[in-house]
């Protein structure tokens, strides 16, 4: 596999160093080098690339602006000398954060993750519709570590604005991770999991009581929202 990607930097002396070791990584190809973030955008609508070398301190329009106008296709590794944006790094979903100065070694580890996000994604695409089963089990990023869940533990889900809180019957305590509803709601079968309330998703076989339109989990209640209550009723009335 290669991965065609470009590098983002205000510092000429910073994109020659990353570019001199995007040479030496054979599954890279350098599409671009650019010096400022308005460059960027144009250059890769021009070209395309698969990742991008992101720094994130730049004057006029920084890294972080510059991730959320770029393709969703397109992923991030960020390279900054200020560990603060590390947090705002994975709100984007960054493959991953490189603080200055960059070692080699710890560029060819990024670039070695970026790869197998790149394979894993390549193998779902060739997967034949029929072949693919609903998973079992799905990755969260809780702090700064990816923990696997079972989804037959997963009772319900809680989002807090840039957080989600997965509650799960193992633990009496809830996983806590930095991403958004929707995309916790993508990440699981709609087969096994409904949304009810802009801020609940249950799992549908662990619901056991329903009170004054309300979910019942012990002395924890789930409003069922104005706009999830056709859904919901066509769930309950297919049972």
């Amino acid at each position: 596999m290669i991965i065609k990607c470009a590098i983002v930097d205000d510092e000429p002396l910073a994109v020659e160093l990353l570019a001199s070791y995007v040479t030496r990584i054979p599954f890279l190809e350098l599409c671009g080098k650019y010096n400022n973030a308005t460059d960027a955008l144009h250059g890769i609508g021009e070209t395309p690339v698969d990742l991008l070398f992101l720094d994130i301190q730049m004057p006029e329009l920084n890294g972080l602006e510059l991730s959320k106008m770029i393709p969703e296709t397109t992923r991030i590794v960020f390279t900054t000398a200020f560990n603060q944006y590390a947090v705002d790094g994975f709100r984007v979903n960054a493959l991953d954060y490189l603080l200055k100065p960059i070692s080699y070694a710890d560029f060819l580890e990024a670039c070695n993750k970026a790869l197998q996000w790149f394979q894993l994604m390549q193998q779902q695409s060739e997967q034949p519709a029929a072949a693919v089963e609903e998973p079992t089990s799905i990755f969260v990023k809780s702090e700064y570590k990816l923990l696997q869940i079972q989804l037959d533990d997963i009772r319900y889900i809680e989002g807090l604005k840039d957080y989600v809180k997965i509650y799960t019957e193992q633990s009496p305590h809830p996983i806590l991770s930095l991403m958004n509803m929707k995309a916790i709601e993508q990440m699981l079968p709609a087969s096994r999991f409904i949304r009810v309330h802009r801020s609940f998703i249950v799992q549908k076989s662990k619901i056991r009581e329903i009170e004054r339109n309300r979910i019942v989990f012990g002395d924890v209640y789930i409003p069922i929202g104005d706009s999830y209550k056709q859904a919901f009723q066509d769930f309950i009335n297919s049972k």
